[in-house]
């Protein structure tokens, strides 16, 4: 208790000098928390103000007479607790640390804040929403409603969807929150739809389930680094601040003290005293891991990753066609805004689909160094309350038919270039030519379908 007086005690200039000093700790490590990242981290202006649209990107104009016809929204669901397998992981390295003879704490000064630490995680929080996470989605409902007002104008029909998790429907009932009473789901209520066949298409994907989310065999180079000489000195760094033997930690203890530190900066805003144990160097390496295991498992690794999330992008053009078609016959859209909560492991594979984020070299377990400008950083694509939006506009006096219906595509509330133009707004019949193999030629259920051969291994891939 005394030097929590002591701290009290303070006067005001040192204590702001103090956490100060701790914020430009958790700062340095803070960019390196992959899937497991704050949204403000790709967002630095919401730290100031939570409502802020920030600075206005350049070129982003639209060209004249311009409206938006329909806006479909992909989440992530906001900031979570960590899942019952990492609050067990961290109770056994916490009781580790408590069962250290004196001898050992007394001369290892971090081993001894650690043990002093509280372990306040129950397995009964098993990955659920946070209080932050409302405030997230809350947040990101103002925002799109400042964005575009015109889409989200009193009455208009809102279409509610999630996956049947607790935190994406939580998510879902607090971005309703965020918008008001004014849209036509009903005053205050909150209807949010289930669909695990769009949010959740991995589960409902057997080749995936079978070939990489249930193989070991498909995660050998996460396996690999996790062995590496680059884990191996984070390794043996962390078990000689905590006095532990080095035989007695393993990765996956490691990472669970490293996510430790993001769980407290993105659920309570406060620097942990686990994040003393990392350096940012160490920060990169355990960012490294993370992303390795979103490569293999989520992204550009394996084929049927992307492959089996058409059947949510061929959803995506089907309400956007619908949405044209209605247009040109001058009937109202029926369908204006239609808002789908799903997970980091929905949007990723959908993005990889797409082509974005691809690196011109995969990840994997001996090219480290190579990666260090990579494209494909999961805590800068999928944070927390991350968001993936098509925007379709009908536009007035313009050259051509095709030029009447255009769309803009926004991650995480900015802008991205498409591929076949490098601009940041594209026709929509450009768009559909683009993407013209994936909509026409990619099929749920045969591509999920499993091999005839019953293979454990990673050919068929």
């Amino acid at each position: 208790m005394a030097p929590r007086r002591a701290a009290a005690a303070l006067p005001s200039a040192a204590l702001l000098l103090l956490s100060l000093l701790l914020a430009v700790a958790s700062a340095g490590l803070s960019g390196y928390f992959g899937t497991k990242s704050r949204y403000e981290e790709v967002n630095p202006h919401l730290l100031r103000d939570p409502l802020s649209l920030g600075p206005a990107a350049a070129g982003s104009r639209l060209p004249a007479a311009c409206a938006p016809l329909q806006l479909r929204a992909l989440l992530r669901h906001g900031t979570r607790y960590p899942t019952a397998g990492q609050i067990r992981r961290l109770g056994e390295l916490h009781a580790r640390l408590l069962r250290l003879p004196a001898a050992a704490v007394a001369s290892c000064p971090v081993a001894a804040d650690l043990a002093a630490w509280q372990m306040w995680y129950e397995e009964s929080l098993d990955g659920r929403l946070a209080p932050q996470g409302r405030r997230d989605m809350e947040h990101l409902a103002r925002r799109l409603a400042a964005r575009f007002p015109a889409l989200f104008a009193a009455r208009r029909r809102l279409v509610l969807a999630s996956s049947s998790k607790h935190r994406c429907l939580q998510s879902g009932a607090a971005f309703r929150r965020g918008l008001g009473p004014s849209l036509s789901l009903g005053s205050d209520e909150v209807e949010v739809e289930v669909n695990d066949s769009l949010m959740r298409f991995f589960d409902h994907c057997a080749k995936f389930v079978a070939l990489v989310e249930e193989n070991d065999v498909a995660m050998c180079q996460v396996n690999a680094f996790k062995e590496g000489p680059e884990m191996k000195k984070v390794l043996e760094k962390v078990a000689s601040a905590l006095c532990l033997p080095v035989e007695e930690l393993n990765a996956d203890l490691v990472q669970v003290a490293f996510l430790t530190c993001s769980y407290e900066l993105a659920i309570k805003n406060v620097t942990s005293p686990w994040c003393s144990l990392f350096s940012e160097e160490d920060a990169k390496v355990l960012e490294y891991l993370n992303d390795l295991k979103q490569y293999w498992k989520r992204g550009y690794g394996y084929d049927i990753n992307s492959r089996s999330s058409c059947i949510l992008f061929q959803d995506i053009f089907q309400h956007l066609d619908k949405a044209v078609e209605e247009s040109k016959s001058s009937k109202p859209v029926s369908s204006p805004l239609i808002v789908q909560v799903g997970h980091a492991e929905t949007l990723q594979p959908l993005l990889a689909l797409m082509g974005f984020f691809k690196d011109d070299e995969p990840l994997k377990a001996n090219n480290y160094i190579r990666q260090t400008d990579r494209k494909f950083r999961s805590g800068r694509i999928v944070p927390y309350a991350a968001n993936l939006v098509f925007v379709l506009y009908h536009c007035d006096q313009v050259k051509t038919s095709k030029e009447e219906y255009q769309v803009q595509m926004l991650l995480n509330e900015k802008l991205m270039v498409f591929h076949h133009s490098n601009e940041t707004i594209s026709t929509y019949a450009d768009l559909k030519d683009y993407y013209k193999d994936i909509l026409e030629n990619c099929h749920f259920k045969e591509e999920c379908e499993l091999p005839k051969v019953n293979m454990t291994a990673i050919d068929e891939l």
